[in-house]
């Protein structure tokens, strides 16, 4: 192989790219009471929600050890990367890096990046699918790490959520006041470390989608060469109204719609 990219399981992976060699899943385990669950092929999110709502306490997940990413990085390819959720939400990102180190100690000629989103969830996937573009456009591995780089300073993520206990509790809305159906974005301009930090609210869950795809598309004026992606967790029918609001003001590439699998979900609750 020419390359691979390792992207933690908080990115969803389309059915295309479960199926290509190139590309593979460092799965985290979520915790549940005594329950632990690997967020892999196997993860049942209506099983999990199920648990999850049953369970007095807040789930907790724990990042790929540096060996996951070690053995991923062991791969017989010419270029290596890893693409993790924001490093200010998680130690995936320092779990890969040090993966890294330890490969470079055995085969120091490897080349090797690891990508800090400065996201989660779809945002990874739309990351890991422009490494693979910038791969097939033929660049040399220091052009791609430049322009996904900068792809990534230039990202958007935006979410909505119902309920935001899972979030709270695990001290990831430790500089948020208490918001309750709120809108809220991941800003890695503003906010280049990829922090969560509320950009508006509204009073039901409706408005609040409504007042984000106003956002997204304020955010973006030259969008015909994006893709959109956007991820839902089991809110199938609410995913659909966004995708035709957002197709109604603007165009775009393609449209990638994919379910949160288990770190997303989680924290999604």
């Amino acid at each position: 192989m020419k390359y691979k990219i390792i992207v933690d399981s908080c990115g969803e992976l389309t059915q295309e790219m479960k199926q290509d060699e190139r590309f593979a899943s460092a799965a985290l385990t979520l915790e549940v009471g005594a329950d632990t669950i690997v967020d892999d092929d196997s993860f049942d999110q209506a099983d999990f929600l199920r648990k999850v709502a049953a369970y007095p306490e807040c789930p907790k997940s724990a990042c790929p050890s540096p060996e996951v990413y070690q053995r991923g990085f062991e791969a017989d390819a010419e270029h290596l990367y890893a693409v993790t959720l924001s490093a200010e939400l998680s130690g995936s990102y320092n779990s890969a890096e040090l993966g890294k180190s330890l490969t470079l100690e055995e085969h120091p000629d490897k080349k090797i990046h690891v990508f800090n989103s400065k996201s989660a969830s779809i945002g990874e996937t739309l990351i890991a699918l422009k490494i693979q573009e910038c791969e097939e456009a033929g660049m040399e591995f220091e052009q791609v790490v430049e322009t996904v780089d900068a792809y990534i300073e230039s990202q958007h993520t935006y979410f909505v959520l119902e309920n935001l206990e899972t979030l709270r509790k695990n001290g990831r809305l430790s500089r948020v006041k208490a918001l309750v159906a709120s809108a809220l974005k991941i800003k890695p301009g503003a906010t280049p470390e990829g922090t969560i930090c509320q950009l508006d609210q509204a009073r039901g869950i409706n408005k609040a989608l409504v007042k984000m795809v106003d956002y997204v598309k304020e955010g973006e004026n030259n969008s015909s060469d994006k893709i959109l992606a956007i991820s839902h967790c089991n809110c199938p029918e609410r995913v659909q109204m966004v995708k035709e609001a957002l197709l109604e003001r603007m165009q775009v590439k393609d449209v990638i719609i994919l379910d949160t699998a288990g770190v997303s979900s989680m924290y999604a609750n």
